[in-house]
């Protein structure tokens, strides 16, 4: 075949025909040449007679007939077919096509290709168009939970029996691990793991009782959990299996990492422990360079975006523990053990897309007890964000990094200008760090709670403090066009994150901290906060449903940007986006914009104190 019958072979509705056919139909065709703003084709005002198929660039279709200054219902790229409504009915139903940039175009004649819709292959390929949009709609991504990969009833066993006794049983059910009933919904654990190093490796005998060397209380996840829950679970503890309970506490069974490998987010599991095991900074940085593809995959497979994004920050976690270790490790003057590692921001709450940047910073241990030391360590972290650039990751540059002397401090330090900010929120940046290092999660050195969330669980003490952050937080408003958008010509733009993502995140995190709730993760700030007076129980569920409708849309349009090769950003031209896409974030933006009008309203005549009163009760 040439090269055009072979194109127009690898594309549906042509992929079904034979080598003589699609060389007729080739032989018949014309390839065009159109430049940027070229009306290829309008349907609306006389019946078309002629097929396209996009060869290279993107055309905009319209497949209503509205105002010229509509925004086009759909961007087409390479392989997209269209122009075949009117020519098969022989009657003026559109679509109108114009190109988006310059554009190269295969032109086949009705007469030629109307026999290929008759095909079983063009019949399907019409179906699929006809219905695109409302499968979208009516088919929400699938949320998965952890009872799906609880595949076996559980090994039980007894504390005081031996370890040669629960060998033996493990032995008998082929099973990683034995879990010992303790009482009030309390299990040990006893793995292969604990059998080497605890037995094994310390000379115990066979005859040892269970409970001298079973993990003695282990950590459980409830059925219904979300797996990305669990995943984090296993990944942040480094744990070899995690018992799952029912709501009354009877025991279902158990998971470890390996259960993982056949899901959407195995392998991102496989990733991670490639990263974890990388001798060299450059295999990281090969390493890293796999995460949008990894992305993409999990994208198309059509989960929550609240997994995707959590699979995905499990992998970035490691990339940066790992960047850390091997820079560290390359300063023996330096102690890995002095140092906290906390991320901030969206990869804290574990909501990371590709174009998030990495903000951290670091809590110091107290024995960093002079400035050259620390300038030392500052020296050190600069190195990993350069490495974690050179990776793909987008490192903030706005300063929200432990290389500079205000992000990385001794714990006394960052207690110190946690109870300052709290007490003056307007001085040095207060309610800005308060926002940042609430979101901090611990990746690496101590696990506990940062300091200055510890700091900050009181703020409901502090009323005039609280209902400053809360009108603060209420000031980025939900809204399709700001004033500086109309001003700076960006009328047909959306900003995803400023003005639908952000909104949503200030509400969960000051309405979750209004119920003294630690939650991190936005979905789970709003289930904490629901039904309390400053959110009601259907207003957090509308929230939760539109964060995952905004994170979905982000997620997809992102990956269209890295795969044209344009700069990852969170604006989108609203024309890109399929018209249940246009809907979706217009209904979402009524949405949030309706809670914080509820919410401005609420604090201006209630006090923080009653703002944790669980209203719906």
């Amino acid at each position: 075949m040439d090269g055009l019958a072979r194109f127009l072979g690898a594309n549906p509705p042509f992929c079904s025909l034979t080598d003589a056919e699609l060389e007729r139909i080739a032989a018949a065709a014309r390839v065009r040449d159109e430049p940027a703003g070229t009306t290829i084709l309008d349907a609306f005002t006389e019946v078309g007679d002629t097929l396209y198929v996009v060869m290279s660039g993107q055309v905009e279709l319209w497949t209503t007939d509205g105002p010229p200054d509509d925004p086009a219902d759909e961007t087409l790229g390479t392989g997209a077919v269209f122009g075949y409504s009117s020519a098969l009915t022989g009657a003026a139903v559109g679509p109108r096509a114009v190109a988006l940039g310059p554009v190269r175009l295969v032109a086949i004649p009705r007469a030629t290709v109307s026999a290929v819709f008759s095909s079983p292959a063009g019949v399907e390929f019409l179906a699929q168009d006809f219905s695109a949009d409302q499968m979208r709609a009516q088919v929400p991504p699938r949320s998965r939970t952890v009872d799906e990969l609880v595949v076996s009833a559980p090994v039980l066993g007894r504390a005081a029996m031996t370890v040669t006794e629960a060998a033996r049983i493990m032995t008998e059910r082929s099973s990683s691990y034995l879990a010992v009933p303790c009482g009030d919904g309390v299990f040990g654990l006893v793995t292969d793991a604990v059998l080497r190093e605890h037995v094994l490796a310390a000379g115990r005998t066979g005859d040892t009782p269970v409970k001298d060397v079973m993990i003695p209380r282990a950590m459980t996840a409830r059925t219904g959990t979300p797996t990305a829950d669990v995943l984090h679970e296993l990944a942040e503890h480094r744990l070899d299996h995690l018992l799952v309970v029912d709501p009354t506490g009877v025991l279902r069974g158990a998971v470890d990492p390996q259960d993982f490998l056949a899901s959407p987010s195995g392998a991102g599991m496989m990733l991670r422990d490639r990263v974890r095991r990388a001798a060299t900074l450059d295999q990281v940085v090969a390493l890293a360079r796999q995460l949008p593809v990894l992305l993409g995959d999990l994208v198309r497979q059509r989960r929550e975006a609240s997994e995707t994004t959590a699979v995905y920050s499990t992998v970035v976690d490691a990339i940066q523990r790992r960047v850390l270790s091997l820079v560290l490790a390359a300063h023996p003057e330096l102690d890995e053990a002095e140092v906290t590692w906390l991320l901030l921001g969206s990869n804290a709450r574990r909501e990371p897309t590709l174009g998030s940047d990495i903000d951290s910073a670091v809590v110091f241990a107290e024995s960093v007890d002079t400035d050259a030391r620390a300038a030392a360590y500052r020296r050190a972290f600069a190195r990993v964000a350069d490495v974690l650039r050179e990776a793909g990751l987008r490192v903030d540059r706005h300063g929200a990094t432990p290389s500079t002397a205000r992000f990385a401090r001794t714990r006394s330090q960052w207690r110190a200008a946690a109870e300052q900010w709290l007490g003056s929120p307007l001085d040095d940046q207060g309610m800005l760090m308060a926002s940042l290092l609430l979101d901090g999660r611990p990746i690496q050195g101590d696990p506990g709670r940062p300091v200055v969330s510890e700091v900050f669980a009181d703020v409901r003490d502090h009323p005039g403090t609280m209902k400053l952050l809360v009108r603060e937080s209420l000031s980025h408003r939900a809204q399709l066009r700001s004033v500086r958008d109309v001003l700076a010509g960006r009328g047909g733009t959306f900003d995803l994150k400023a003005h639908a993502l952000r909104p949503i995140v200030e509400i969960a995190r000051w309405t979750a901290l209004s119920v003294r709730s630690p939650e991190l993760s936005t979905r789970a700030r709003l289930a904490a906060a629901s039904g309390s007076m400053l959110l009601s129980t259907d207003q957090a569920q509308t929230l939760i449903e539109v964060f995952e409708v905004i994170q979905r849309v982000r997620l997809r349009q992102q990956l269209a940007q890295f795969e044209r090769g344009e700069p990852v950003s969170d604006v989108v031209w609203m024309r890109r986006l399929s018209p249940l896409d246009r809907s979706l974030v217009g209904q979402s933006v009524r949405e949030i914009s309706t809670v914080q009008k509820r919410l401005y309203n609420l604090i201006q005549y209630t006090s923080p104190a009653e703002w944790g009163v669980r209203a719906d009760l």
